[in-house]
């Protein structure tokens, strides 16, 4: 994993337009994922509903290496659906887990995406096994889509199932599917993950991960989808159905505003870039040190440090140029691979950093083996003292809802002491955002509770042991 981050599992869109001419679904759904494309690059794709089929395209890779425009204009349809994945694995398979997953099931055919991490998968699969079920892949959602199909024959229609399956799937999911006459959105009654709609002005009806994605399709954002909300667009018409399973005012994923989104995006009226630059005063104010310039490691740094630099009043600087076109491919997993890729993407400009105090800060810190390096070529590029500051508190306990730390193991500052972490790395000083800190980063959310559970052990539902 590239600088040490903790990544997201997918981005979902979703388009719907009956009078939709040749093409524009189809280019809509690119553009949507083009712009959701930081919540995953191994795998992606669409499907399109021509009213007779669903045509799906899809494969290992970032949007722009499999889904070619000049394919995607000839494609018709009223409705379309579309996936970016993040693989914890690497495995080889996930060309078979790339999305949308197309089924076949008693009313018809179905595509679905999904994004989030059911936590009850196992017990589900081997239920479901034990009934004949068959496996393609090892994702959960066709775990999702199995609960969907054998609900649907009790229920009597898709939305009815997808209602009745916020009983039986646990953890986290927001989903879009499209069948051959509908499209249905919904997100898990907790909220772990963002969905939200909006509608353009010809009257498409737009469903995505984040609003950057219902701007980049000039759709005027509606507001968010809420926890255990069912909506079902049929006929051009919109309705809803709001499932509250044990009553939870919901727990949005508190990365979502510490690195997952955009910046640009705004989730649940809160915009993600007042929430990083918010982090970063509030590090400054808790965490103050004398220094000479703040930088950050772009881009995921930039915003905590220009909010530190503000806050202070020491002069931020652009400490680092950036490689834009080193990617992922070339991460190795022993250390001296790891040490160039860092290398590779980032280099300390020396002409600012040679005799200064630094203030190297960034969003979070989850092994710590990028920030050793970071820390050993900003005193190689004659740095006198590193100061490293970390907005977001602590990694200290596993995700179980859609990210890649499913150990304990692989958290650094689970098993050492905040000293012993700074003597690891080579700083001269850390400091983390205070827990009590979170609620201060996104004032402007009100209808919904937060996840903070990789910080502080309290999950907001029940971890099954597998």
């Amino acid at each position: 994993m590239f600088l040490d981050k903790v990544n997201e599992e997918c981005g979902v869109f979703g388009i719907y337009n009956q009078n939709a001419k040749k093409g524009e679904l189809a280019l809509s759904t690119y553009l949507g994922l083009m712009s959701l494309q930081h919540r995953g690059q191994e795998a992606c794709g669409l499907a399109i509903n021509d009213n007779k089929d669903i045509t799906c395209i899809k494969g290992v890779g970032k949007v722009d290496e499999n889904l070619e425009p000049d394919v995607l204009k000839e494609m018709e349809g009223t409705m379309a659906v579309g996936h970016c994945r993040y693989s914890r694995t690497g495995s080889r398979r996930d060309k078979e887990a790339a999305q949308p997953l197309v089924i076949d099931y008693r009313y018809g055919k179905v595509a679905i995406c999904h994004n989030g991490s059911i936590t009850n998968s196992a017990q589900l699969r081997k239920e479901y096994s034990e009934f004949g079920a068959i496996y393609r892949s090892y994702t959960d959602t066709e775990v999702v889509a199995y609960t969907i199909a054998r609900l649907s024959i009790s229920e009597g229609s898709l939305e009815r199932a997808m209602v009745a399956a916020m009983n039986v799937l646990k953890g986290a999911y927001c989903i879009v599917i499209m069948s051959p006459t509908k499209m249905i959105a919904a997100r898990d009654p907790i909220g772990f993950r963002p969905l939200c709609f909006g509608i353009k002005k010809d009257g498409s009806y737009v469903f995505a991960s984040e609003t950057c994605a219902l701007d980049a399709v000039d759709a005027e954002f509606v507001r968010d989808v809420l926890p255990g909300e069912v909506i079902l667009v049929k006929d051009g018409v919109m309705t809803s159905n709001t499932v509250n399973v044990g009553k939870n005012p919901g727990s949005l994923c508190m990365f979502e505003y510490i690195y997952f989104a955009r910046p640009d995006s705004v989730i649940h009226g809160q915009l993600v870039n007042e929430s990083r630059r918010l982090a970063g005063r509030l590090l400054a104010r808790a965490h103050p040190v004398d220094a000479d310039i703040v930088l950050g490691p772009p881009d995921s740094g930039t915003l905590c440090a220009m909010g530190y630099a503000e806050e202070s009043g020491i002069p931020y600087e652009e400490g680092f140029g950036k490689n834009r076109y080193a990617g992922r491919t070339f991460i190795r997993p022993d250390q001296m691979s790891r040490e160039s890729a860092v290398r590779l993407k980032l280099n300390p400009i020396k002409k600012y950093i040679a005799g200064k105090r630094v203030v190297v800060a960034d969003d979070s810190m989850v092994r710590g083996t990028t920030f050793s390096i970071i820390v050993k070529m900003l005193r190689e590029a004659g740095a006198s003292e590193v100061h490293v500051r970390l907005a977001s508190p602590p990694y200290l306990h596993p995700c179980y809802f859609g990210t890649d730390v499913p150990s304990r193991e692989s958290l650094i500052c689970a098993d050492h002491t905040l000293d012993e972490v700074r003597q690891v790395i080579g700083a001269d000083s850390l400091a983390f955002l205070e827990v009590e800190d979170l609620p201060k980063i996104i004032p402007d959310v009100h209808d919904i509770g937060y996840c903070d559970a990789c910080f502080t052990g309290n999950y907001p539902c029940e971890i099954r042991e597998e």
